[in-house]
């Protein structure tokens, strides 16, 4: 497993543009939401009596949040709205409406998600980063906390090694 700070230098240098990152804080968190929508859409079996839904999604959502805390806990924890509050939002979609309205949800969000990232990408003049490494989008949440930390400014520690030159 590479280290944070090579993998957020990675991203950062498809995502150099404010208005490219600005795009991105609308436009991950509604992808988030529409694929935890999609995976919501049925309970795994056996789990229906459980306190919380037990879908794909939370699953989706416990491993991803347990690599983000191997990679950088500070950050796992900053990024937790960009990650949980559509995980919510999207088990309480899944269990108001009827799956095929779900799915008619999820379309609208992943799609409109999407076409403000490449907005952002277009002001950037830069392909997103997942078009050359598909594993990109597990970093986007991660991103947008590194984002928000340094416009705190905390984490001048990974500022300085995301600025310090080209991805590893």
């Amino acid at each position: 497993m590479k280290p944070i700070t090579d993998l957020m230098r990675s991203y950062a240098s498809y995502h150099r543009d404010p208005r490219n990152k600005a795009t991105h804080f609308i436009g991950v968190p509604l992808i988030v939401y529409a694929i935890f929508l999609l995976l919501s859409i049925s309970e795994l079996a056996g789990t229906e009596n459980f306190p919380i839904p037990v879908t794909a999604a939370t699953v989706g959502f416990t491993i991803c949040l347990i690599y983000y805390a191997t990679l950088d806990l500070r950050l796992a924890l900053l990024q937790l709205p960009f990650s949980a509050l559509p995980l919510y939002l999207a088990n309480e979609t899944a269990n108001l409406v009827p799956p095929l309205e779900a799915l008619w949800i999820f379309a609208a969000t992943f799609v409109g998600g999407w076409a403000i990232q490449f907005v952002g990408h277009y002001f950037e003049g830069k392909k997103p980063a997942l078009f050359d490494n598909i594993m990109q989008v597990f970093n986007a949440p991660l991103f947008l906390a590194m984002e928000l930390a340094f416009a705190c400014g905390w984490r001048e520690d990974l500022r300085k090694a995301v600025e310090a030159g080209p991805a590893a």
